[in-house]
């Protein structure tokens, strides 16, 4: 386990040297055996409880995205949340960290679209989790609720073994999720690389209006 020790310390964002986001791993893993019922639990505790929210994801301001911040505010986005779920991961010995991708969301609502200028997302974050000697995908972004109100479905679901990405397709063959341009994967969140994508891909948005919400049509 030494040559994965950079993966089990706690970072700026992955923050579970915080008392309450080490708590909160104890908590949800309490009872679990093994490292992957407790990768399981963490996955969709992060998933459901831990609301998904566009606008908090502002980040010019570095506590949006830290482990502590989301745990506390209980919402986030794609990114904050892969934080989280690292994190919780690191804190109860499991070895994590980040992967960075744009994605395209064919499935954004046109207000979205309209105001971002694009369905592209970029610098989409997932969690990536050392079980039974492989590293796993896991992407805990869409909370149950938003995405069946969204009809983001099916549902991003986790058995610890095998990668849990967005779906390519919805549930009635319509193209849903593409996965663009992979950064690769961090052990702390790279700040100052999104600060820079931001930059250039959303242009004003990122520099003028700072993701605040538009006014829904």
């Amino acid at each position: 386990m030494n040559s994965f020790n950079e993966y089990l310390k706690p970072t700026e964002f992955l923050d579970f040297d915080k008392k309450r986001v080490t708590q909160k791993a104890l908590e949800i893993t309490e009872g679990k055996e093994s490292d992957t019922k407790k990768a399981i639990a963490l996955f969709y505790w992060v998933r459901d409880q831990i609301k998904y929210n566009m606008y908090s994801y502002l980040p010019e301001y570095k506590s949006n995205l830290k482990a502590s911040t989301t745990l506390r505010r209980e919402r986030g986005f794609c990114m904050s949340k892969a934080v989280l779920l690292s994190a919780l991961a690191r804190a109860i010995d499991i070895p994590a960290k980040v992967h960075m991708v744009d994605i395209k969301n064919h499935k954004a609502p046109d207000w979205v679209v309209e105001f971002m200028g694009s369905k592209n997302f970029h610098c989409h974050g997932y969690s990536e989790l050392y079980l039974n000697g492989k590293w796993v995908k896991a992407t805990p972004v869409f909370d149950k609720t938003t995405a069946i109100k969204a009809g983001y479905t099916p549902l991003v679901e986790f058995n610890g073994s095998d990668d849990a990405l967005l779906s390519k397709y919805d549930e009635e063959g319509n193209l849903f999720v593409e996965y663009l341009e992979d950064y690769g994967t961090f052990i702390d969140l790279p700040l100052g690389q999104i600060q820079e994508i931001f930059k250039e891909k959303y242009g004003t948005i990122y520099t003028e209006f700072k993701f605040k919400r538009p006014n829904k049509k």
